[in-house]
């Protein structure tokens, strides 16, 4: 039976949300993994997708010439409010979304769960993720380019969790957690200091 992702994703933006509740004026400027955007940024991203279904993603694309670096940094401004208070009560609200831009309702929850690490790793916090929500996420980025570059990355290498049921590919081995796996399919170097087996520098390098 289909899982239905939506509670799951609820679940993540919720549990996100509550860690960066405390957060210090300094902390919120803190630069994610995603090295140009900072924390709150990253946020306001989420935030985005979370309020983008399909006819305004195509409004935006149109409107920003295909140039979708330019659409996804025009969709974060609109979010980002005037404070870190209000990036984070803007977030909030949008926990219980269930609009979203053209693709399957797992890459949301595939971007919560990377974009909650891009936050969470440079700000020291650590989240205890469902294993079963993280293999969800983990089994389609196997076998996707479609929004990030997850299965181009890791061809010729054996992904092996130890830590849930999560195996991928064949050759050289890359064992390790579940999310740290996760968060090097998908070009978060940093993880691979959590990764173990010969195929780890590959993996780095493709990062």
């Amino acid at each position: 039976m289909k899982t239905d992702v939506w509670p799951l994703i609820q679940t993540e933006r919720a549990a996100l949300a509550a860690d960066l509740a405390d957060l210090s004026a300094p902390q919120w400027e803190t630069t994610s993994l995603c090295t140009e955007l900072t924390v709150r940024e990253v946020l306001a991203h989420l935030t985005a997708s979370a309020n983008l279904n399909a006819v305004r993603w195509l409004a935006g694309v149109i409107r920003c010439r295909f140039d979708f670096d330019k659409m996804v940094a025009m969709r974060l401004a609109e979010h980002l409010g005037s404070s870190p208070a209000e990036t984070l009560e803007r977030f909030r609200r949008s926990v219980p979304s269930r609009t979203k831009p053209p693709v399957p309702a797992i890459a949301l929850l595939g971007e919560t769960i990377v974009h909650g690490e891009d936050i969470r790793r440079p700000l020291g916090i650590r989240h205890a993720y469902p294993v079963g929500t993280l293999t969800l996420v983990a089994e389609y980025y196997r076998g996707t380019d479609q929004v990030v570059l997850a299965k181009g990355r890791i061809g010729g290498l054996r992904l092996v969790a130890d830590d849930g049921p999560f195996t991928a590919g064949s050759g050289l081995l890359v064992s390790g957690s579940t999310v740290a796996l996760i968060m090097a399919m998908t070009g978060r170097a940093p993880y691979c200091d959590d990764l173990e087996g010969d195929g780890v520098e590959t993996l780095r390098a493709r990062c």
